[in-house]
């Protein structure tokens, strides 16, 4: 077996279900370094932002404990990682691994990680997985740890302990949270393109500290410009990783095709690829608009319905049916096309825009929607949202977030 060969085979071994494309991708930028026993590789209490694969081996983990007792944590082999925290968490790294004998490694640094992440979804997620994977570890031996002690104190401190403990966990928990929606906001476009005759304007509002919804405007070449509003069916730091892959196969796949249920179809597949569960799904709105003639071609994939203000017609809302990506394998997408006229206004947005509730908890609703959208129809498209926006804060009040709250407006 070759060097080439072998190394992939500890990466397919290491992540599972990825195509293997992406692990040559991987390969090709990971740096392998054998090294004698006895080294170092992290340092408990430095930031360092490398993640290790074991080719072969042995490496031994190692904590210094609050009272400079070394701690043995454990030993990590062949097809093992370790380090994986320190590609996107500027903490300290919590424990220390030295090399037992001659061991051969792959090393992933942060600015690699940064590029896989862009270039290959499949292999990102399931990386980010194996990060979510380390990080439980973790959590489940400080927890036992602390348990142990506690057992040996009396009830009252036990109590005070374990209250302890709960805070730790909950500010590591915030901690991850704070990461994940600064992940999550580098990820969705600082500004939207502008385009001759066309303006767009977007608003997304997470109802807990990370969302799942997203969107984007891609000039797919001279003429097309692709757009896509989606919704992942979950919350928090998992809906923040799928989200992530999601949006990254949107923008791959809408290069290869000009047709919207052609990418559709493939970006569900690949969802389909990275997904480790069942009970996760996407819905969307993606369309490709040709500029030139103002045709909009687009699939709904079991999302709202767009509304479209037209001068002396009014709102009326895009036909089109299609089932959510990510979840079934078999899945059909038909396209719909629309021609959109000078002082047309389309939006396209999240169900929490119309699921949004009162302190009474009465919904906004499609009704109220339509009336804000009649009435600010002619308003530029950064008007227009802040419009609906104003108009959603004003019917809710001071009630909770039911859902993330996305809308995209496109103005000709």
């Amino acid at each position: 077996m070759n060097r080439s060969t072998a190394q992939t085979v500890v990466l397919k071994s290491v992540f599972s279900g990825v195509d293997q494309e992406s692990l040559d991708a991987l390969r090709a930028v990971a740096r392998k370094v054998t090294y004698p026993p006895h080294t170092v590789l992290t340092h408990q209490g430095q930031i360092e932002h490398t993640l290790y694969v074991v080719v072969k081996g042995r490496v031994a983990v190692t904590q210094i404990l609050e009272d400079g007792v070394e701690r043995l944590l454990g030993f990590v082999g062949a097809n093992k990682t370790f380090g994986e925290m320190g590609l996107i968490d500027d903490a300290p790294r919590m424990a220390t691994c030295t090399t037992v004998m001659e061991t051969t490694v792959l090393e992933v640094d942060e600015i690699v990680f940064d590029a896989v992440l862009k270039k290959s979804p499949a292999i990102a997620y399931a990386m980010l997985r194996k990060i979510l994977e380390s990080s439980r570890t973790i959590d489940r031996a400080a927890i036992q740890e602390l348990n142990e002690k506690n057992a040996s104190l009396q009830k009252a401190y036990r109590e005070l302990q374990e209250a302890q403990a709960k805070l730790v966990e909950n500010e590591r928990f915030q901690k991850e949270m704070e990461l994940a929606a600064h992940v999550q906001q580098s990820l969705l476009p600082a500004s939207l393109p502008i385009f001759p005759g066309y303006h767009f304007a977007a608003y997304i509002e997470p109802a807990r500290q990370v969302g799942g919804d997203f969107y984007d405007v891609t000039a797919l070449d001279d003429e097309h410009v692709g757009i896509v509003l989606a919704d992942v069916a979950d919350k928090g730091f998992h809906a923040a990783l799928f989200m992530a892959v999601s949006r990254t196969l949107f923008l791959q796949e809408g290069k290869h095709a000009l047709s919207p249920a052609a990418v559709a179809l493939a970006v569900h597949r690949g969802m389909m690829e990275v997904s480790a569960t069942d009970d996760i799904f996407v819905t969307a709105f993606y369309g490709v608009l040709h500029r030139p003639s103002g045709r909009l071609t687009y699939v709904r994939a079991a999302q709202e319905r767009p509304l479209l203000y037209r001068p002396g017609v009014g709102v009326q809302a895009l036909p089109a049916d299609g089932r959510f990506l990510g979840m079934f394998p078999e899945l059909t997408l038909v396209e719909d096309t629309v021609y959109l006229q000078p002082g047309d206004r389309l939006i396209i947005f999240s169900d929490g825009v119309p699921d949004a509730v009162n302190p009474e908890q009465q919904r906004y609703g499609y009704e109220r929607l339509h009336a804000a959208l009649s009435s600010g129809g002619s308003l530029s498209a950064p008007a227009l949202v802040n419009h609906i926006v104003e108009d959603l804060d004003r019917w809710s009040l001071d009630a909770a977030p039911f859902d993330d709250v996305t809308l995209l407006v496109v103005a000709v």
